[in-house]
């Protein structure tokens, strides 16, 4: 977590969503198979039920289905530990989402960017851990930070869990990725080393992220297995995604 996730969970605590179920099939739909990645001779993960291949959703797409916030978190969440509670949870068909900053979440295995020498908040341990056991690795998996269980929202009730699909968008750009670690239950707005890098974000755990301009959109009821699987997360986020512009 970042400096400011752990400024304030030490006051409000910090709970670990539990993962998502897989996902819910749905009328008229295929059923999608991915192979995994890294060259996986013959395995596939059933990823859901989701819409025809198409053309590739758009960032201005996207930003214009969620204009609107229908919000179902009972209150606000701060981006920082100082700033004011103005973050509102909001919801979509198939989808929730929230705009605000991005810190950079660099927890999980040790690697050359991700340490205790280039993040002096760096834990060793992430909420959801990949196949093998281990923690994930924020240098190398693009993932987003949830808030932790509390009493604004509850992740796992609108469907959101660890593995679950995100598309997060900044400076016209779309990247997808899954939900891979927690925070504190009243702050919100971050994301994994990788994830920043590959929106074109300052990635650097003590200086990076961005203060405001990002849009977080978290598909319900999907799941990425195995969670470390990135080519599976973005070849479901395109599909969730024109399913998404579709329906809303």
């Amino acid at each position: 977590m970042h400096s400011r996730t752990l400024a304030l969970s030490a006051a409000l605590g910090v709970a670990v969503v539990p993962g998502a179920a897989p996902p819910a099939g749905a009328e008229g739909v295929q059923q999608v198979l991915v192979p995994r990645a890294h060259g996986v001779s013959g395995s596939y993960g059933v990823l859901g039920s989701y819409g025809v291949r198409g053309d590739t959703a758009g960032a201005a797409e996207l930003l214009d289905r969620v204009k609107e916030c229908a919000q179902i978190s009972r209150g606000a969440y701060h981006e920082d530990a100082n700033a004011p509670a103005d973050v509102p949870v909001c919801e979509k068909k198939g989808a929730v989402f929230w705009k605000a900053d991005m810190d950079i979440d660099c927890d999980g295995q040790r690697t050359e960017r991700c340490n205790a020498t280039t993040d002096p908040h760096f834990l060793a341990q992430t909420a959801f851990r990949q196949s093998d056991g281990r923690p994930l690795n924020a240098e190398k998996l693009p993932f987003v930070v949830v808030p932790g269980a509390g009493d604004l929202w509850k992740p796992s009730a609108s469907g959101i869990g660890g593995g679950g699909v995100v598309a997060v968008i900044h400076g016209g750009r779309v990247r997808y990725g899954v939900v891979g670690d927690t925070g504190p239950t009243r702050i919100i707005g971050e994301a994994s080393y990788a994830m920043a890098r590959s929106l074109g974000v300052d990635p650097d755990p003590r200086t990076g992220g961005v203060d405001s301009g990002v849009t977080y959109i978290l598909f319900k009821d999907s799941r990425v297995d195995p969670i470390e699987d990135h080519g599976a997360a973005v070849t479901l986020g395109e599909s969730l995604a024109r399913k998404f512009l579709k329906e809303n």
